[in-house]
């Protein structure tokens, strides 16, 4: 039956076409005009109905007035050959008692027994390219493969540069740097122990032999003993 042609339900438009764009939701709409004196049921159906979101799917449109059903598709992954879909639309009508509601609407209603009319109508689905759908996959890919940063007049952050070699550099000869030093600080500190070890035994050495001949200490042996101190406070400082 085609569009206009129906008692019941002038449905418009005849066929609903689908922005289509991978990876994206779409929708049309049709509208039921109601151009008759009596209430009219309708029950919309898909051989997809997976892929398919009607609202409403069912309803009842008063004498004289339209009624809009927006079809929301789902994003798909891919493109169908040629860009030609085989999903089709079924819009049925029936003629309802004078004052019915969507709730009095039943899967009975539509059945078709003797006596009683229940008009088709069907629709096929059409897929219209959009820009973003029609530009080539190896286009696409060889966008997203340019950098970002080149297209806005910056160099491309993955090519090494100068600068970060030479950072990359000094950033290794520092360990090095700082582990040197490290063992040299630890080095001069071993040699300072052992030289305060060294003295500390002298000085014992002339505290015996100074006791031996004086019975006690002498102003030479203090000079002697402040000299050492001092000569290790030095060294422990330079540590």
């Amino acid at each position: 039956m085609s569009a206009g042609s129906a008692s019941f339900l002038e449905i418009q438009p005849s066929e609903l076409a689908f922005p289509f764009e991978l990876l994206k939701q779409s929708s049309c709409s049709m509208q039921l005009t109601n151009k008759t004196d009596h209430y009219v049921a309708f029950k919309v159906k898909t051989t997809n109905p997976k892929q398919y979101c009607v609202r409403p799917n069912i309803g009842v449109v008063l004498p004289g007035s339209t009624c809009d059903v927006t079809v929301m598709m789902q994003a798909q992954r891919e493109a169908p050959p040629d860009m030609q879909c085989k999903d089709k639309f079924l819009v049925q009508s029936v003629a309802a008692e004078n004052g019915a509601t969507t709730q009095d609407i039943n899967a009975d209603m539509f059945n078709k027994v003797a006596g009683k009319v229940v008009e088709e109508f069907k629709l096929r689905v059409v897929y219209v390219p959009t820009t973003s759908s029609a530009i080539p996959e190896e286009s696409e890919q060889g966008s997203s493969a340019r950098p970002f940063a080149q297209e806005n007049g910056i160099h491309n952050p993955t090519m090494p540069q100068p600068v970060s070699r030479s950072s990359a550099e000094t950033a290794k000869e520092r360990p090095s740097e700082a582990s040197s030093m490290i063992n040299k600080l630890a080095e001069e500190k071993r040699s300072a122990i052992q030289q305060n070890q060294k003295l500390r035994h002298e000085l014992e050495l002339l505290r015996k032999e100074s006791g031996k001949s004086n019975g006690g200490f002498s102003l030479t042996f203090l000079a002697i003993v402040g000299l050492l101190g001092i000569i290790v406070g030095c060294i422990l400082k330079k540590t």
